[in-house]
């Protein structure tokens, strides 16, 4: 089935469940009007319908491969790389000076959902870029702004972001990666860095790797890591890409999916780098770039789902089999096909007015610089990535079951989504340090960006809901008694019962808006509410059970 992107259901969340016409109506995002979002989510989605959707099975098909030295890509992806760059969906929220368009986050998570639901491994070049440019613009000097941004922006130049070591994968403070000062205001990095995103690739002209290393005085820990430009090639006087940098790619990952995309083994001999933002800040600055990626990997999980509920739907209506007390026909017409399907569509929709709210949040704050809004889009931040990175693997799970048989076939092109998708859980923060977070520092605030949720959720006149929300209150009192290691222990679940909670919530907002949507609302509530509970109540249980077996009786 040819994926259709969900063009009337983006504007549909931005207009009627996540308020998008406040930040609109905003100085800063003034030029946000109905009419120019209408006509970016439909070029957006012509683009991933027509030009990136062929590309998928080529990806998987035929990955990216290592070739004396140099990164060969698979067919097409150049040519679908140039189609996002020349529309201009690289640097949407990038700053105008710069050669951005200065539009809402909200309105780029909505392009990178369908771009990713048509080609995954293809859409990370350009999010990895995103989150690149909003760390240089936050962080980096006005000479490596000027210098790397427009470039960026335009496709010409990709970006990466380098943390993890072989020995470092959490635990980044474990790094060993340094960097020497040259003398000239340039610093010699040395170090190796693992599963970096499109470490290289045969279409850009230059790579960018932002690459956290330790200065020579940088204290042990997180807060002794500097962050730095290494470019693969030195930018010339004219800024054009240079002499060839101290850097190589060292191999690429073979992985369970994304083959179309290449993760690289990178090594760092001396090479050339500069400093970003300020010495020993460095974890400071690349948080701007992850807390960026973590949205986007949430929207991967949901780009994803999409994808892989369109494409078992599509088989289940054409699917005949057997007889049911409906009529004889698609399988679609069994209670058990309906029940998978649409509770694909009611998670799917959760999922997305979780990612919208958030974004949206985080465009108000930088509309309005206030910090209730900012706190907002921070606590929206990790449930957006783990409930919609899980959603992602449970949907194109049961995308497979749909299938039957055929769905352990790869022909079918079913068992892709769930390969693909399975890492988003994985990468940028694994889903249980996203729930730690949730539980730990967005709850350092006594609660207040969380009650503040919570308050408008107990506003709504569905009895059930209101009482699942005054349970989720209680249960955040008990997190913040409680000490951190049973914080820890109920932390996936907590996020999992805020997840559905809010799921509840919009699909509710979504019915009073438009009356046929009331069915889908009907089985949201009577499937996530009764999960809500039940996550709650494991996220009471704490920590002393989990440790009253030995680590010598698990591993006996």
């Amino acid at each position: 089935m040819p994926y259709r992107a969900p063009v009337s259901e983006l504007r549909f969340v931005l207009d009627h469940v996540v308020g998008f016409d406040r930040v609109a109506a905003t100085e800063t995002f003034e030029e946000a009007t109905p009419e120019t979002v209408e006509a970016i989510l439909t070029e957006a989605g012509r683009m991933a319908e027509e030009v990136l959707a062929p590309l998928n099975r080529q990806g998987d098909l035929h990955p990216a491969h290592l070739e004396n030295g140099v990164v060969r890509t698979s067919p097409g992806f150049a040519d679908g790389f140039r189609a996002i760059a020349e529309g201009g969906w690289i640097g949407m929220s990038a700053d105008p000076a710069h050669g951005g368009m200065g539009l809402p986050i909200a309105l780029t998570m909505a392009v990178n959902e369908m771009i990713g639901s048509a080609c995954l491994a293809l859409q990370l070049n350009p999010l990895m870029t995103q989150g690149q440019i909003e760390a240089l613009e936050a962080h980096a000097s006005d000479e490596l702004r000027d210098l790397y941004i427009p470039k960026l922006i335009s496709g010409e130049w990709c970006g990466t972001m380098n943390l993890t070591e072989p020995q470092a994968g959490s635990d980044v403070g474990a790094l060993k990666s340094k960097a020497v000062p040259n003398g000239d205001g340039t610093y010699a990095v040395t170090g190796q860095k693992i599963y970096i995103s499109w470490g290289d690739s045969d279409f850009a002209g230059n790579i960018c790797h932002l690459v956290l290393a330790r200065l020579p005085d940088g204290t042990e820990g997180t807060k002794g890591i500097s962050l730095f430009m290494v470019p693969k090639r030195i930018p010339d006087a004219d800024g054009n890409p240079g002499v060839a940098n101290d850097l190589k790619v060292v191999s690429l990952e073979h992985k369970l999916g994304l083959h179309g995309s290449p993760t690289a083994v990178m090594q760092y001999d001396g090479a050339t780098g500069w400093l970003v933002g300020e010495p020993h800040k460095g974890m400071a600055a690349m948080f701007t770039m992850m807390n960026n990626a973590r949205l986007g990997v949430g929207v991967q999980g949901l780009s994803v789902a999409e994808a892989a509920m369109q494409h078992a739907i599509g088989y289940a209506v054409d699917r005949r089999q057997g007889k049911n007390s409906v009529k004889d026909g698609s399988i679609l017409e069994h209670a058990d096909v309906r029940r998978m399907v649409l509770g694909m569509k009611a998670d799917i929709f959760a999922v997305r007015s979780i990612a919208m709210d958030c974004a949206v949040a985080l465009d108000m704050a930088k509309a309005t610089g206030d910090a209730a809004w900012r706190a907002r889009g921070a606590f929206l931040t990790p449930i957006a990535k783990a409930f919609g990175t899980d959603t992602g693997i449970r949907i194109a799970g049961e995308g497979i079951q749909v299938h039957g048989g055929m769905g352990f076939v790869e022909e079918t092109g079913a068992a892709q989504y769930l390969r693909d998708v399975r890492v988003t859980a994985i990468y940028e923060g694994t889903n249980g340090i996203q729930a730690m977070d949730l539980v730990g520092r967005k709850l350092m605030d006594g609660g207040a960006a969380a009650f503040a949720i919570l308050d408008e959720v107990a506003e709504t006149d569905h009895a059930d809901l209101r009482a699942a929300a005054a349970d989720l209150r209680t249960l955040t009192e008990w997190m913040l008694a409680q000490d951190m290691e049973d914080r820890f222990a109920g932390a996936v679940a907590y996020l999992a019962a805020f997840a559905r909670i809010l799921g509840v919530h919009y699909h509710l907002r979504a019915a009073a808006a438009d009356p046929t949507r009331a069915g889908l609302a009907r089985i949201a509530a009577n499937r996530m509410l009764p999960e809500a509970l039940a996550e709650m109540a494991k996220a009471r249980t704490g920590a002393e059970e989990l440790f009253a077996i030995s680590s010598e009786e698990i591993a006996a």
